[in-house]
């Protein structure tokens, strides 16, 4: 039945039911569950048996099926069983209703409680206004002609009007004036043709707003099937009649963006999948296409498994397995194999759906590039691993072992190789032998390595020689292509490696102490990343290599200590716990600064005893006293000069002859050994701090960027081309653009590799107009990710038009990049509020132009506003103190003024003017060209 008479139903006072054509009952309303205490789930069909007095049951199914034979409507008496047991009697009123979808007629039976009116007494008589009141709908009746014969106690309620009022409904405005003609027009068709009456319309209520009602009439006929009235149902549906109107809205937005659902799932920048409740794929996006060189045809199903690396197949489909089992979301690491045959990590994640019943639906799942996540996972796993071996004092060839393995693990295909050298000998030079000394390399060829007793190597003979007396980088790309070093390139592509990457460590005094060396079984040139990742490792090799030397030369020292103690007076003592009785050696009065004619007593040792050890050397005491076992402990003595000794003691235990406990000791002076221990850990520190000011990983960085600018111009505009010959007709005009696009950024390109080769050679720079707007622009688009990955937030402020000015493009986006990463690396500290850097350009009447650049940072000392542009002078951790000074240098040498200033608010403001030069007036760039390959 429909929703609608169900509710209907539920709202009659009396108990109800409808039933099938073939009898079976199909709905029980709530008073007939009340009443026999019977669910309605249990009342369905032939349930509803159950209630039935059994004298009444045979003849009320007889009569059942007869009126289901003639169609008739007819009307029973039986008896019906309460929830407590007892029986009333009933009236059952029993009538088809309109045929359904298919055709079938249904039947609804109304039951009426005659128990207390089966006597004629009046009072038991029923009030049938009361009834009709009590109902919790709108409810009227109606002459069989339509006119309006009653209505309850609820619509004179809500209509705020009397029956009298409403006789003419047609007349008055309780209908909407929109709805009135098509409500009387369909009452007028039900009248006539008997047929119920069904529509939605409009009512006002009795404060003047009008709501939806759905508004049904049925005709109530006598035994010869006659209209005698009609019984019109009212119920408001204004809520629902607005949330439909809501989801249609929904559902038309839902429409219009179906279109563009498929481009924004592509512009995604992941990999979005989705499977059947089987696990097989069904769609995979254009991303993952793209990047695996598979088609989405061919990745369907488990095609997509092609791409995952043969080391994680097993693992992931193990997995893959359970989560279709278990049906609960899921995440998995595994690589993926990239169209060129590069493998990289990625984060598959997998989420199930599942509809109201708990069916599951489809999987929905993305891939997430981890590979730098990975890559910096390794590394910190590996830098924590070399560290805790250096913490524990292992010995220096296993931690060199490590660090080499850490090296071929982030360098996929690579071997290493760490040489030491000589730490006694003179700084190198081409002109003598340099003893070199193997430190590690297990995949490293033997006869690539020197032997065990060390050996000695020019720097023509192979490129770790080379390194060390140059004190710089040998980069050997291609081994094939090498002319130095042929005897040990032979050697090298013999054993397939032709790549040769080595990179001298240094001590703290920068000298060379070793060459940490990657070799590669192909040509490469290490990238920007790697040479970043080179620098790293060698800083660790340095601190792995000056810690071992360090401690050698400690044990050295602690050798000869304990000599010198042999030969120097060690204060010796003995302790009988029985009598408390303590004698000692002279030393031991040296040491506490007594008399020799005082008597040793614990009384005499805790006054010199420092009074924070003095509870623990009584507890020690204490203890010993009670077991008889041997024991050390270390304490310090607080003397009348306020001078503070620390003291190590080492007793032993003995039983003499009586059996009486005993210990014998020795007291030693430790605390020069303390004193050492605590510089030596300053001077490490120090040296720590030293080696990371010698990495130049960043500048590196910068100038791969100025040579990737113009590459990639070059490739977007080689792709664009591309689409516009193979449209259909191709786009000529359109590609010959590109094209002269593409021939300007590669005469870009060759302009910034000249630069760069100027600026390292110390040759002409070569001058030309430039908008410093457009490139702070280039430097901005180009330092993108760094200010996301530090959560800085940049603001650009230029001035437009600006003018042009004369000078280096290269060197002023040098000058540009280095002020902003300055910011950037200062707001890295900062927690306490947003980090927000506003970079800005402009202009004023004296033909000058301005560049700033300002933070919200911790600013610097107002002393310091000078101090900061000084060479080697730096706050940072790891600066080297020369990035400000060369920026001041270049500003200065085209003419212009780089200084620095505090904030009203947090941070600092750097910014430098240049004024715009006449084009016979140009700046003298080469009148000092300190600009080496070493500052860059």
């Amino acid at each position: 039945m429909s929703d609608e008479l169900d509710r209907i139903l539920d709202a009659l006072p009396g108990v109800a039911f409808t039933a099938r054509a073939d009898g079976g009952v199909d709905f029980v309303n709530s008073e007939w569950c009340a009443y026999t205490g019977i669910s309605r789930q249990a009342a369905l069909n032939s349930g509803w048996h159950k209630c039935l007095h059994p004298d009444d049951l045979n003849q009320l199914l007889e009569n059942w099926q007869v009126i289901l034979s003639t169609g008739e409507p007819c009307s029973m008496q039986a008896r019906l069983q309460r929830f407590d047991g007892h029986y009333r009697r009933f009236v059952l009123q029993i009538k088809r209703l309109d045929a359904n979808r298919d055709g079938a007629n249904n039947w609804c039976a109304v039951g009426t409680d005659i128990e207390d009116y089966l006597d004629a007494r009046p009072e038991h008589q029923v009030d049938a206004t009361s009834i009709i009141d009590s109902i919790p709908a709108m409810v009227s009746f109606m002459t069989a002609d339509g006119e309006l014969e009653r209505v309850n106690r609820q619509i004179e309620d809500y209509l705020g009007s009397t029956y009298e009022e409403l006789r003419h409904w047609a007349a008055t405005d309780s209908v909407h004036c929109d709805d009135l003609p098509m409500v009387i027009a369909a009452w007028t068709h039900s009248v006539q043709t008997g047929e119920p009456y069904d529509i939605e319309h409009r009512i006002r209520r009795a404060d003047g707003v009008y709501q939806w009602f759905h508004v049904r009439g049925l005709p109530i006929r006598d035994p010869e099937g006659r209209i005698t009235r009609w019984c019109v149902l009212q119920v408001n549906i204004d809520e629902r009649k607005r949330d439909k109107i809501l989801i249609a809205n929904a559902l038309a937005d839902v429409r219009a963006s179906e279109n563009n659902l498929s481009k924004t799932i592509n512009a995604v920048p992941g990999f979005l999948w989705s499977a059947a409740p089987d696990g097989g794929v069904i769609f995979i996006n254009q991303r993952w296409c793209d990047y695996t060189g598979i088609s989405l045809e061919n990745a369907r199903g488990i095609g997509w498994t092609a791409s995952i690396h043969p080391d994680d197949a097993e693992t992931l489909g193990t997995y893959w397995h359970g989560l279709l089992q278990s049906g609960q979301q899921g995440e998995f690491e595994a690589r993926l194999r990239r169209f060129d045959g590069v493998y990289r990590w990625f984060l598959i994640r997998a989420m199930p759906q599942y509809d109201e019943a708990g069916t599951l639906l489809r999987w929905y799942g993305e891939n997430t590039d981890i590979e730098d996540r990975k890559q910096a996972e390794m590394l910190l796993a590996g830098e924590k691993h070399l560290l805790a071996m250096m913490a524990a004092n292992s010995p220096l060839a296993p931690i060199l072992d490590a660090l080499c393995e850490l090296v071929e693990s982030m360098f996929a295909g690579s071997v290493c190789s760490i040489v030491l050298t000589d730490p006694k000998r003179p700084s190198p030079s081409h002109e003598e032998p340099i003893r070199l000394q193997p430190g590690a390399g297990p995949k490293v060829p033997a006869s690539l390595m020197p032997s065990a007793e060390g050996s000695l190597a020019s720097p023509d003979s192979c490129p770790i020689a080379w390194a060390i007396a140059a004190i710089e980088p040998v980069i050997s790309a291609d081994l094939n292509q090498e002319s130095r070093w042929p005897e040990w390139c032979n050697t090298a592509l013999q054993h397939d490696l032709k790549a040769n990457w080595s990179i001298p460590i240094y001590s703290t005094a920068t000298k060379v102490i070793g060459v940490l060396s990657v070799l590669y079984p192909e040509p490469k040139q290490p990238s920007s990343e790697q040479a970043n990742l080179l620098s790293q490792f060698t800083h660790l090799a340095s601190i792995a290599i000056n810690r071992a030397w360090s401690d050698a030369a400690l044990k050295q020292s602690e050798a000869f200590l304990a000599k010198g103690q042999q030969l120097s007076a060690t204060g010796t003592f003995a302790w009988r716990v029985s009598t408390d009785t303590i004698t000692w050696s002279d030393e031991i009065y040296r040491i506490l600064e007594v008399d020799q004619g005082v008597i040793p007593s614990f009384d005499l040792i805790y006054s010199r005893t420092h009074p924070d050890d003095i509870s623990m050397l009584k507890d020690v005491v204490r203890r010993q006293r009670e077991h008889d076992r041997d024991f050390e402990l270390e304490q310090r003595l607080l003397l009348p000069s306020g001078m503070v000794k620390h003291l190590h003691l080492v007793a032993h235990a003995i039983k003499d002859e009586d059996g009486e406990l005993e210990y014998i000791g020795a007291l030693q002076d430790i605390t020069r050994r303390k004193l050492y221990e605590e510089a030596l850990g300053k001077v490490r520190s120090e040296l720590a701090h030293l080696a990371r000011v010698a990495s130049l990983g960043t500048v590196t960085a910068s100038i791969a960027h100025e040579v990737n600018q113009p590459l990639a111009g070059i490739i977007t505009n080689a792709s664009t081309c591309l689409r516009m010959l193979s449209a259909t007709p191709p786009n000529v005009a359109g590609a010959l653009e590109t094209a002269r696009r593409t021939i300007r950024d590669g005469n870009r390109a060759s302009d910034v590799i000249k630069r760069l080769r100027a600026l390292f050679t110390n040759r002409n720079i070569t001058l030309e107009n430039v908008n410093l707007s457009e490139a702070a622009r280039e430097v901005v688009a180009m330092l993108t990710g760094e200010l996301k990955r530090n959560g800085v937030v940049l603001q650009t402020r230029f001035a437009e038009p600006v003018p042009t000015i004369k000078g280096d493009r290269v060197q002023l986006q040098q000058v540009i990049l280095n002020l902003i990463m300055n910011a950037i690396e200062v707001l890295s500290k900062i927690t306490s509020r947003p980090r927000h850097v506003v970079v800005s350009t402009t202009t004023d009447e004296d033909r000058s132009v301005h560049f700033a650049v300002q933070d919200n940072g911790s600013g610097f000392e107002s002393a310091d506003a000078e101090r900061i542009f000084d060479a080697f002078y730096t706050t940072k951790s790891s600066g080297m103190g020369i990035g400000l000074a060369i920026s001041r240098s270049i500003i200065e040498q085209h003419g212009g003024q780089l200084w620095a200033t505090l904030n009203d608010g947090p941070g600092a403001t750097l910014r430098f003017s240049i004024t715009q030069q006449a084009d016979s007036s140009t700046p003298d760039l080469d009148a000092n060209p300190d600009h080496t390959k070493e500052d860059l």
